[in-house]
């Protein structure tokens, strides 16, 4: 109990840090192009993006390239090998999961009416230490809104495009740190925030690539469900996890992959 007490004054002190761990601005890009992207709404992420609703609404069948990790100066990231497809894997198994709810997913880019790139341009690791206390303290913080310590706060930045007949339809560049007040999930996992958030970035990755009106939500079984190799939809694993010890226990999906795919 002591060892709490003495935490609370490093946990408060991250109230002072939150207008300081904003995502940087992603200065490197992989999209075949940039010139129309203007600032979406970012919630707790900053965003750029480009919509061709016209060209959107003729789109039918959708070829998802692997996710890839750029490369330049710019970029920012420190991944090993493992680490590196484990982020790829999530992020391209969620913009599959999200899209194909919209489009019909097909494994030939060839009968496809469009093609979507993806790639991971900043990753910030999770402190993992600094994580497990913050977890600690947060069992004698009541409510849904948790608190993060310094030097625990994670982030990712990413992009991705639909490719039409050669030409760019939609775009997104995305980029988010984790917070020290809020819902992000302390993780004992240097991936822990990227991996989290991989699925809001998906999720605007969809929305900015979806047609309008919105087709009626694709469902699937397990037998027809064009993202089946990439395991489960929900990781109910991660769900257990947190509710037992206030931590993010990440899915590894590379686990289950053929790595040479990327």
């Amino acid at each position: 109990m002591r060892l709490i007490f003495l935490l609370f004054p490093a946990v408060l002190s991250s109230f002072g840090l939150i207008g300081c761990v904003s995502a940087p601005v992603t200065t490197h890009t992989t999209l075949s192009a940039t010139q129309d992207l203007s600032p979406g709404k970012a919630g707790r992420a900053q965003i750029k993006e480009k919509r061709n609703i016209p060209l959107l609404n003729t789109v039918s069948k959708v070829y998802i390239h692997p996710t890839k990790l750029a490369i330049g100066q710019h970029t920012r990231y420190s991944l090993s090998d493992k680490e590196r497809n484990i982020v790829l894997n999530e992020i391209e198994a969620q913009i599959c999961f999200e899209l194909s709810e919209r489009y019909e997913i097909v494994s030939n880019k060839d009968v496809s009416s469009a093609e979507v790139y993806s790639a991971v341009t900043w990753f910030e690791p999770t402190g993992a230490a600094a994580s497990g206390a913050a977890a600690v303290a947060g069992q004698f913080i009541p409510g849904p809104i948790g608190l993060r310590l310094p030097g625990s706060l994670g982030g990712l930045g990413a992009e991705a495009e639909m490719i039409k007949d050669g030409s760019q339809i939609a775009a997104i560049v995305w980029a988010r740190r984790a917070q020290a007040i809020g819902t992000d999930t302390p993780s004992l996992s240097r991936l822990g925030d990227a991996l989290q958030f991989a699925e809001p970035f998906a999720d605007e990755a969809a929305r900015i690539m979806s047609p309008d009106p919105l087709p009626p939500k694709r469902e699937y079984t397990k037998h027809t469900d064009p993202c089946a190799q990439y395991g489960g939809r929900i990781d109910g694993r991660g769900f257990v996890t947190k509710a037992i010890t206030g931590l993010y226990n990440p899915t590894q999906r590379s686990d289950t992959q053929d790595e040479t795919d990327k």
